[in-house]
């Protein structure tokens, strides 16, 4: 896991090595068999760092930036924040409550995940990696905001493979792209196989996957000489990530034809789960549907699955109304809450981590008729889940929304915090690439201890 030089000429080396004598040509073919046994099967399950709280990860992304002031850190619009003076200050906008249980506020957008918050752990101290709408949910999905990096989900596919390999080991549901485009879900200079595979909510979630027939016998003879043709042609080229990744998605693509049907056919699921989710009969392209999908591709084994929540118009980019907020929030809350209890009912709670989040935050001055600026200072995300701490708080804002006073969490922070929870040490997941070791923290994060179960 913890890529070096080998990693990315190993054959080469210990070729190289046979021919300085350097080895004994019995050991020398044992290295090698294994070295092809690895390039076979470059998505097998791999071992973490250590000991994992998660297996599996949910991440689900809402694009536009979600204002922290009028869903998960509200503000009282009391003393002066009436959208008057200097400043034009403005308090949440919808009501809030505490839940009952636990004690976290939420506002009136969310009150099935308000509901839920025992099981939730929210950091209110977020801090952006921009202010700019492509910058920063590229950071939040690679770490760099302005250099191409792979995805996190990428890194995950490469750190630690896949438990499925009928199914990719990255899938991104996403009805319309975000802002950043594919970027957020690309392997960049990792092997092109770790790139993440998009699904478009719809009658035919995977387009061009035709289900297996009668001819399936003389399908597996085409396909077994063409794999061995493959590999022929691959053997003098081992360093071609993009050849090997091509023919490793031909294999992927023959198993999806009865893998993939199966795992995005909701409507097997119940009525009791239908109703849990507010999910209609029929219906293909609701968040709900992406959520009962989540569950089901984590059931299958799928290491890392992303939820994109609207594209790049219209989203939660709310700069004159916050009320466009509210279709937005209604879509998604039911849902979510839903995701967490139905992990939890199957068991599967504690081993799959769920991670909410957005680009960055509104201002807490009105901008508009009544809406709020981009504002990457400070805002929330959430985890619920693999090894989290629910039913807490972590951080603090100011009685405005506007600045961090206590326990600050950057998007390095938030992303080694993801891998510790998956088994590793996000300072030793790297990969040799021009020259240096990369990763997905770069030289920054450092694990939140604090919300840690």
């Amino acid at each position: 896991m913890n890529s070096s030089p080998l990693n990315v000429s190993r054959r080469t080396m210990l070729r190289s090595m046979l021919g300085g004598s350097i080895l004994f040509p019995g050991i020398l073919s044992e290295l090698l068999a294994e070295d092809a046994a690895r390039s076979s099967d470059p998505l097998a399950a791999k071992p973490p760092h250590f000991a994992p709280k998660a297996k599996q990860m949910i991440f689900v992304f809402s694009t536009g930036g979600v204002s922290h002031i009028d869903t998960f850190d509200p503000k009282s619009s009391k003393k002066g924040r009436d959208g008057s003076g200097k400043d034009k200050l403005m308090g949440s906008v919808f009501p809030y409550s505490a839940n009952k249980r636990c004690g976290t506020e939420v506002t009136d957008l969310f009150p099935h995940l308000r509901d839920s918050m025992e099981d939730i752990c929210v950091i209110r101290s977020m801090q952006s990696a921009h202010f700019d709408h492509t910058e920063a949910a590229v950071g939040m999905h690679t770490g760099s905001p302005t250099f191409a990096r792979p995805s996190i989900g990428s890194w995950f596919s490469y750190g630690l493979g896949t438990f499925n390999q009928n199914l990719p080991s990255f899938i991104v549901v996403a009805p319309h792209l975000p802002y950043g485009g594919t970027q957020v879900y690309t392997s960049d200079f990792l092997p092109a196989y770790h790139q993440g595979t998009r699904v478009i909510p719809g009658e035919q979630p995977i387009r061009n996957l035709l289900a297996r027939t009668k001819q399936q016998k003389i399908q597996e003879l085409e396909l077994g000489l063409t794999a061995e043709l493959n590999q022929n042609h691959l053997k003098p080229r081992q360093d071609d990530s993009a050849l090997a990744a091509r023919i490793k998605s031909f294999e992927t693509a023959f198993q999806m034809q009865t893998a993939g049907p199966e795992a995005f056919d909701v409507g097997s699921e119940d009525n009791k789960t239908h109703e849990m989710y507010g999910l209609k009969r029929g219906d293909t392209k609701s968040f709900a549907w992406q959520c009962v999908v989540a569950r089901r591709l984590a059931e299958r084994g799928v290491r890392f699955i992303e939820l994109i929540d609207t594209g790049s118009r219209p989203n939660w980019d709310s700069h004159g109304e916050m009320k466009e907020h509210v279709p937005l929030a209604k879509a998604v809350d039911q849902p979510l809450s839903a995701l967490i209890r139905d992990l939890k009912q199957r068991s599967m709670f504690d081993e799959t981590l769920i991670v909410w989040a957005t680009e960055f935050g509104r201002t807490p001055g009105k901008e508009g008729k009544n809406g709020r600026g981009h504002h990457g200072d400070c805002f929330s995300v959430w985890l619920a889940g693999g090894g989290i701490k629910g039913g807490i708080v972590h951080g603090e804002t100011d009685d405005i929304g506007k600045s961090i006073v206590r326990d600050k969490v950057d998007v390095h922070d938030l992303h080694a915090t993801i891998l510790h929870l998956m088994g590793i040490d996000h300072t030793q997941l790297t990969y040799r690439h021009a020259g240096r070791d990369f990763r997905l923290t770069d030289v920054h994060g450092h694990v939140v201890d604090g919300i840690l179960a």
